[in-house]
């Protein structure tokens, strides 16, 4: 079952990082998480650099951003190195997170969705924003944080 906006984002266990994602250590702050479907590709570096470019607009705002797709650890140092990426990237190569949010694969469910989810200070799921296209998710996403941070 999909999450859905008004629903509270769920504590889950990370595997690959060997650690448990609770909501606690963001409690207070709005969060953006979103999901893509691999490193160093060129819409997901896109997506990758346009919230790194972001980021520090996103942290003004009290905002903390984190990305999570199913490549390992090993890639996401690389991917995180090789763009200066400041933000959190959790590797999913079980997809268990993807499902537990209920991100939805595209075609013919060969690549696994792009999907931004965006928190408030609450953990309640304010806006979700489903597209292949990298282009917008960063935009979007600050646009909703700017809006509950007013």
């Amino acid at each position: 079952m999909a999450l859905k906006i008004g629903d509270k984002i769920p504590c889950f266990f990370n595997e690959d990082n060997n650690a448990v994602f609770n909501w606690d250590k963001y409690k207070g702050k709005p969060l953006v998480i979103y999901f893509y479907p691999k490193d160093d590709t060129p819409g997901c570096t896109t997506q990758a650099c346009g919230f790194r470019d972001e980021y520090e607009t996103f942290k003004e705002l009290g905002a903390e951003v984190i990305g999570i797709s199913g490549d390992s650890n090993e890639s996401h140092e690389k991917f995180a190195q090789k763009y200066k990426l400041p933000f959190l990237l959790l590797s999913d190569n079980n997809k268990k997170i993807r499902k537990l949010f209920g991100v939805p694969s595209n075609l013919f469910g060969l690549i696994p969705g792009r999907v931004t989810y965006v928190m408030d200070k609450n953990g309640i799921i304010q806006f979700i924003f489903n597209s292949m296209s990298a282009k917008n998710h960063v935009q979007k996403a600050k646009e909703i944080i700017q809006k509950m941070t007013e």
